[in-house]
């Protein structure tokens, strides 16, 4: 109310039945229904000391997760330890150790740093989700989906380090675990999950954004190949099939490819849904008959 007050906000207007109230102390015009929009009508009560972390996190810096957002989700907020954190409808607070997080600005909310956001979701992430996940932290490419450019750059060294930092907490044991199977080059989650599917299926790894050539000259960049047997394997995400010019792009690189004598696989989405079954048979077949 005291905000509204120095706003220039009357009683009456501020408590009219046709404003919206997404958080206690918080008034709207409408019902906030994008995440963006939930995170915004949340900042007048971000107080100082007080981050955004968790799953707000990891979704402000653009990390994947495996659960959709939904209006229903809690806004993770985080206080250092020996604070108390916020209750209210629609938020989780929790405690980190001094320290632990870097402090970091998105979009003008303070939040924790990248890292510090996946540790805090390591005991919600199941293996193949944290790997993606820790994957999607090291990305260099520009063209990773989602992931904001101007993050804090990250490496396996440096995790590791914060790591050691943090000591001991829910889910350290998990994200060093995953550690291994970590590798650097990949430009989208699909492409982790595909290279996870295929090891996890007993075939060997793939090498990741593997450039043909022929003569000295550039073919082609691929998403994952084998190229012993000379098979590529490509996903495809929905910008491949919508954008007209892609789409041509693609075609002429396959023909490329298969001049050179390449199979390429080509996958979506929906070869990965019924855990891929089909699509290891398919590589498997492929890897074998070269």
């Amino acid at each position: 109310m005291r905000d509204a007050t120095l706003a220039g906000i009357g009683r009456k207007r501020y408590s009219s039945a046709d404003l919206r109230r997404p958080f206690a102390g918080i008034r709207a015009t409408s019902d906030p229904t994008t995440f963006e929009e939930r995170v915004a009508c949340y900042l007048p009560r971000l107080r100082p000391g007080q981050l955004f972390a968790g799953r707000t996190a990891m979704r402000l810096w653009g990390l994947p997760l495996p659960f959709r957002w939904r209006p229903s989700e809690p806004l993770d907020v985080a206080v250092a330890t020996g604070s108390t954190p916020p209750r209210t409808a629609g938020v989780r607070g929790r405690r980190i150790a001094p320290g632990r997080a870097v402090e970091e600005r998105v979009d003008g909310a303070a939040v924790v740093d990248p890292i510090a956001a996946l540790f805090l979701c390591a005991p919600e992430l199941e293996d193949r989700a944290l790997t993606v996940a820790l994957e999607a932290a090291i990305a260099t490419a520009s063209c990773y989906p989602g992931l904001r450019p101007d993050r804090p750059p990250a490496t396996l060294d440096s995790i590791e380090r914060r790591l050691s930092e943090w000591g001991r907490f829910p889910g350290c044991a998990r994200v060093r675990a995953q550690l291994p199977h970590t590798r650097s080059g990949a430009e989208s989650p699909k492409e982790t999950e595909t290279r996870l599917l295929l090891t996890g299926a007993g075939l060997p790894e793939p090498m990741i954004q593997f450039v043909v050539s022929a003569h000295g000259r550039f073919v082609a960049r691929v998403d994952l190949a084998y190229p012993q047997w000379r098979v590529a394997i490509e996903y495809e995400g929905d910008g491949h099939r919508t954008d007209r010019d892609q789409w041509r792009v693609d075609i002429r690189r396959q023909r490329d490819l298969e001049d050179l004598g390449w199979v390429v696989i080509r996958v979506t989405e929906l070869d990965l849904r019924d855990g891929g079954r089909s699509l290891v048979a398919r590589i498997r077949n492929a890897t074998s008959t070269r």
